[in-house]
């Protein structure tokens, strides 16, 4: 870039959300639906990732699915028999139940993962949808609960500091092994300079234990690195590993986000986010801590 040249912040109006797991820690339950179809109380994981990337000002959103997971795709169609019906019946609640999962013509595309290859060949597939362009990542496996969308609060992350930004968590020290773990630099209590990422680290090398969670902003430099292909961690296409070679030439930071993180790809961490949010609903919360007293004696 000239020196005379004005730095432009990008708008940030792409998502990609990569959608093909086979979800084997839900068998049976996933062996005819997509895990990112399970319900938390009447919503489906992945409407509550497409509800978080519309409040932080998502446009456009791209699934990279894979095979038997055509129904992602027709959940966001219009149901018109459906509809139909329910407007016969007077069925206003419902109607606007199903509001939520509409999304506008041309809004959504699919991308087909071949191959199980990892997250990084996931977002490589996306390519041609990213573009030149800064894009947003969500895990629907992570459900996220709080006053200010997850995505909104690294949005206005990126927005302050014109980079890449992710969302991160402290974990215990023997957990690493399961994340993608940051070096920090800079730390202000909430927006953490990342100087290294290290992905899935042994407990007695990482650098800390601050971890990323499901939730990224990225900018389109990491894309060539993505380009390689090279196998990281467990044999797989490592997006971590990519992220890292773009630390030095664009601003990175880790954000401490306000909310609380529910990893619904485990049977516990799905559990609990029925409860945390069946006690959000005012129609529901009463009744949940009525039964929750009569299996757990809780007052």
């Amino acid at each position: 870039m000239d020196k005379g040249d004005c730095f432009v912040i990008k708008p940030l109006r792409k998502a990609v959300l990569p959608v093909a797991g086979l979800g084997t820690r839900f068998l049976p339950a996933t062996k005819a639906m997509p895990k990112e179809m399970l319900p938390v109380v009447d919503k489906p994981l992945i409407q509550y990732a497409i509800d978080e990337a519309r409040a932080a000002g998502i446009e456009e959103i791209c699934l990279i699915t894979g095979r038997g997971k055509d129904s992602l795709i027709d959940y966001f169609d219009v149901a018109f028999e459906l509809e139909h019906t329910l407007r016969e019946r007077n069925k206003v609640d419902a109607l606007k139940a199903l509001e939520p999962s509409s999304i506008e013509a041309g809004s959504l595309i699919a991308v087909r993962q071949q191959e199980p290859l990892g997250l990084g060949h996931a977002i490589w597939c996306a390519r041609s949808f990213i573009g030149d362009d800064p894009f947003a990542i969500l895990l629907p496996d992570d459900v996220m609960q709080g006053k200010v969308a997850c995505l909104k609060q690294l949005a206005d992350a990126y927005y302050a500091t014109g980079g890449s930004v992710v969302a991160v968590e402290e974990v215990p020290h023997e957990h690493t092994n399961r994340y993608g773990v940051l070096k920090p630099g800079k730390d202000d209590g909430k927006l953490v300079e990342i100087t290294g990422l290290v992905e899935k680290p042994k407990p007695e090398e990482a650098p800390s234990n601050l971890s990323i969670v499901g939730r990224y902003i990225l900018t389109p430099e990491i894309m060539p690195f993505l380009a390689l292909l090279e196998k990281g961690a467990g044999g797989e296409v490592q997006l971590t590993d990519a992220m890292a070679k773009t630390i030095g030439k664009a601003p990175f930071h880790g954000l401490r986000y306000e909310g609380k993180r529910f990893d619904c790809g485990n049977k516990i961490g799905f559990l609990e986010a029925q409860i945390a949010f069946a006690l959000e609903r005012p129609e529901l919360a009463s009744d949940v801590k009525t039964f929750l007293k009569k299996y757990t004696g809780a007052v």
